[in-house]
């Protein structure tokens, strides 16, 4: 009997907690810079989101260490409904492998809330390559073993893991050279500090359109809807390439359930919503929304697929 109340008692105080939240604010950790992939994404999703919760969004740009320094003050943050974390591929899953000593554990230290979006990356090369072609890219990779640099958006990045993944199945071999954004790993490109890079289409493709660098294809298993015109690397003869990078919404563990739960859902309400949809498009965003457990059973996924080729290529945070 004495039970029952117990268990009374705590629903209650949930739902009512539920009914209450917010009352102030809500901070968005981005561990990336301002006109990162997923710093612009957190402001699209922010406009609809602060009307469904009744509280504006702050974004928090927190860069560094490949998403790790963000990732990291997301986790210890205090785990009351008022900070989120967006983040990406490497520091949510990727850089318990890379790192010996990572300062979170994603799996451990954040609850999943919802996955937000994927987009497929480009990959891209400088014109002073002269090639416009990925069977001509790879050529000129195998012909000049050491001579070229590639730029990525950080040490185990999805940007970083995707090209590590072609020079295995190519036996090719480039000096990789990681960047804060992608923007700056687009300029590397066009300024030629780097010769290619697979990126995000919201940085590369307005400068492939104003023809300061060559698009060839994209990293997703197949063609997007947003870039038609770009062939797979599977097309282009590389098969067993799938490179995708994704963004989570995350919680500091101990975040109350029921705000979790609620924070999935309005997120997942907003993916939907049309001119969320057309800006998300617009910016090359294939919008996703998950529950928090679905996003959790991709997160372990993820981590199988990837685990091997970190191993593989003996991948380390310097290099």
């Amino acid at each position: 009997m004495k039970r029952a109340v117990v268990f009374t008692i705590v629903a209650v105080v949930a739902a009512a907690h539920a009914q209450d939240w917010p009352q102030r604010p809500v901070r968005i950790v981005v561990p990336f810079a301002a006109g990162s992939s997923p710093d612009i994404l957190a402001r699209i999703v922010n406009d609809k989101l602060a009307a469904r919760i009744g509280q504006p969004l702050i974004v928090d740009n927190k860069p560094g260490a490949g998403g790790n320094t963000g990732t990291d003050q997301a986790s210890k943050s205090q785990p009351d409904g008022y900070t989120f974390l967006l983040s990406v591929n490497a520091p949510l899953v990727y850089n318990t492998v890379l790192y010996k000593n990572l300062p979170y554990d994603p799996f451990k230290d954040l609850v999943p809330v919802s996955l937000a979006a994927t987009t497929p990356n480009v990959c891209a090369v400088s014109n002073a390559m002269n090639v416009d072609s990925v069977k001509g890219w790879l050529a000129a990779m195998k012909q000049n073993p050491g001579k070229f640099n590639f730029a990525s958006t950080g040490n185990g990045s999805i940007s970083h893991l995707g090209v590590e993944l072609i020079k295995l199945r190519t036996n090719s071999f480039a000096v990789h050279i990681p960047y804060a954004s992608s923007g700056q790993a687009v300029t590397a490109i066009i300024q030629g500090d780097v010769q290619y890079a697979c990126l995000p289409p919201v940085t590369v493709m307005p400068q492939a359109k104003a023809g300061r660098l060559k698009a060839l294809a994209v990293t997703s298993a197949e063609r997007s809807a947003l870039l038609p015109e770009l062939p797979t690397l599977r097309e282009s003869g590389l098969p067993d390439i799938q490179a995708v990078p994704w963004f989570a919404y995350m919680a500091p563990k101990g975040t109350p359930n029921d705000v979790v739960q609620r924070m999935s859902r309005e997120i997942a309400v907003v993916l939907k919503d049309p001119e969320t949809v057309k800006r998300l498009q617009t910016a090359y965003f294939d919008p996703v929304g998950s529950t928090p457990e679905a996003l959790a059973k991709f997160m372990g996924e993820e981590l199988v697929r990837w685990k091997p080729v970190i191993q593989r290529a003996g991948l380390k945070p310097d290099n």
